[in-house]
């Protein structure tokens, strides 16, 4: 069963992030402290368990939330944009794990920004610019690009545009641990019924600790 709910998790870090996206695109805000989990789990390099890149599988309940709606019907009208965002990271990302001169550079820039935010603080626009530049150097480098959508108001203000890149990154970033936790395309497709029983089983036990 831990396999399934290690999957889970890594898959509501993608769907997650992928909201978070959506949101600031839409809105040009998102709650600060999913912002924050986030960022966290872009510095997480050797996590004892999964839950750990995340800061605690309560940090992810909203994309939980997602998860499951998304893994009952496959589409959901709310979740048009935050499904195509979440399926284009997972493109990014195979794309990115055979490049490996590019994940060099990202694993020291990283380390560099883990620094940066010890000093400032992991929400601090110092940090979301400095996110973002290593996003757009490398995987913005790609052929494939991400559209977002959204307000052009929004879209064209630098501080928006820093935190929708270094959320894209943040999605990645899960989808790297999806990954290495056996997760593929597949499984998305055949072994929904596990993931959703997993998924379920999550979003329980964070609702039972939080009353």
């Amino acid at each position: 069963m831990s396999k399934w709910r290690d999957q889970a998790l890594a898959l509501a870090g993608i769907f997650q992030a992928s909201v978070l996206v959506e949101r600031l695109a839409k809105t040009g805000s998102a709650p600060e402290e999913q912002l924050h989990t986030a960022v966290h789990s872009l510095f997480q390099v050797n996590p004892e368990r999964t839950e750990d890149v995340f800061d605690g599988m309560d940090k992810l309940l909203p994309g939980l939330r997602v998860s499951r709606e998304l893994l009952r019907t496959r589409q959901h009208p709310e979740y048009t944009d935050c499904l195509r965002y979440a399926l284009s990271i997972l493109y990014l990302q195979r794309q990115l794990s055979k490049k490996q001169d590019l994940l060099a550079i990202i694993g020291s820039r990283l380390e560099r920004a883990r620094v940066q935010s010890e000093h400032f603080g992991l929400n601090h626009e110092n940090v979301f610019s400095n996110l973002a530049s290593i996003y757009t150097d490398t995987l913005s480098t790609f052929r494939f690009r991400i559209q977002v959508l959204g307000d052009f108001n929004f879209l064209q203000q630098q501080r928006v545009a820093n935190q929708i890149r270094t959320m894209l990154f943040a999605g990645v970033r899960a989808a790297t641990l999806w990954r290495q936790l056996g997760g593929s395309r597949l499984h998305l497709i055949f072994q929904r019924k596990k993931l959703l029983t997993a998924t379920n089983q999550l979003i329980a036990e964070v609702e039972q600790a939080n009353l």
